[in-house]
């Protein structure tokens, strides 16, 4: 498999699943499509994600009124194979901040727009979750 880059696998990887909590305690997990701003600035990164034009059950979203009440957030990408000498995993934990303007918005529609081609034709035109990464976790077979 070569060598285990945390960083990579998790840059690579098309969909993570984001885990915020409800005011309740409630778990809510959502698949998402992000980037990663690995800026030497913060030497851990900031993960964006977007509210995008796909379609949505409502609009106002349970991930935003989580992060509102509760800002500590956790992204996982994983590989699962047959071959379980293959699966691995990697987690970034930290705190998230919604974004309807400025620099944090722009920096999160660059980045999405050149992760994802499909972007040309969906609209990018909803507020940017910035997560700042705490703490980085992995494990790989």
């Amino acid at each position: 498999m070569g060598e285990f880059d945390p960083t990579v696998r998790f840059t690579q990887s098309p969909v993570a699943r984001l885990a915020t909590v409800a005011p309740d305690g409630r778990p809510h997990l959502v698949p998402v499509v992000f980037a990663l701003d690995d800026d030497p600035a913060d030497d851990r990164g900031v993960v964006y994600t977007a509210v995008d034009a796909k379609p949505k059950t409502t609009q106002r979203l349970r991930r935003l009124a989580n992060i509102e009440s509760n800002p500590q957030v956790s992204l996982l990408v994983d590989h699962y194979a047959d071959d379980w000498t293959r699966l691995w995993w990697v987690r970034a934990d930290g705190l998230a901040t919604i974004h309807s303007d400025g620099p944090a918005m722009h920096t999160g529609y660059r980045l999405l727009r050149a992760k994802y081609p499909q972007y040309q034709s969906v609209s990018l035109n909803g507020p940017v979750i910035a997560v700042t990464v705490r703490r980085w976790a992995s494990w790989h077979a």
